[in-house]
């Protein structure tokens, strides 16, 4: 019986050692399975993180030149509209400057007519007034003689009238 106390628990660690080393392998291939699972999945994750940032890379990029693109197309088409303008505006006053130097010629011109008509009016004003003085002086001188015949005709009435010839 005392035997038992110690052949029995050696027996049941013998049996126990067959059976822990047999799921210790089983275990062991399983964890083994299990990481080489999670190796591949990280390895796969690992490989989709690379293609996603490739890709990602890869959009950007083409974005970036598209916008890119785009600002120089939007830079090309400012400058053409400040050309554009730029030209317009330059037309514009090129003809408003011979416009302003022919209006400038026409001012000129009707200045100068201007003085022509001035100086003839007052050449005309002068001759008008100078007939007129001379035809008042002429109404005026004969007056004085109309005055001065009436003159000697009453004188002369007088001096008739005062001889003896008429009295008689």
């Amino acid at each position: 019986m005392k035997r038992f106390y110690f052949i029995f628990p050696v027996v049941l660690l013998a049996v126990f050692s067959v059976f822990y080393s047999r799921f210790s392998k089983a275990s062991d291939e399983a964890d083994r399975v299990r990481e080489a699972k999670i190796a591949q999945a990280k390895q796969e994750e690992a490989e989709k993180r690379k293609s996603a940032e490739a890709k990602s890379r890869e959009d950007s990029a083409k974005r970036t030149a598209e916008r890119l693109a785009e600002e120089k197309r939007k830079d090309d088409e400012r400058l053409a509209k400040w050309d554009a303008d730029s030209k317009r505006i330059l037309d514009e006053t090129q003809q408003y400057v011979s416009t302003a130097e022919r209006f400038n010629q026409e001012i000129a011109d009707l200045e100068k007519q201007l003085a022509q008509l001035r100086t003839a009016k007052d050449a005309r004003t002068r001759e008008f007034l100078e007939t007129a003085s001379e035809a008042e002086l002429a109404a005026i001188t004969k007056r004085s003689a109309e005055m001065e015949i009436q003159r000697l005709t009453e004188m002369i009435a007088r001096k008739v009238a005062g001889t003896s010839l008429v009295n008689k």
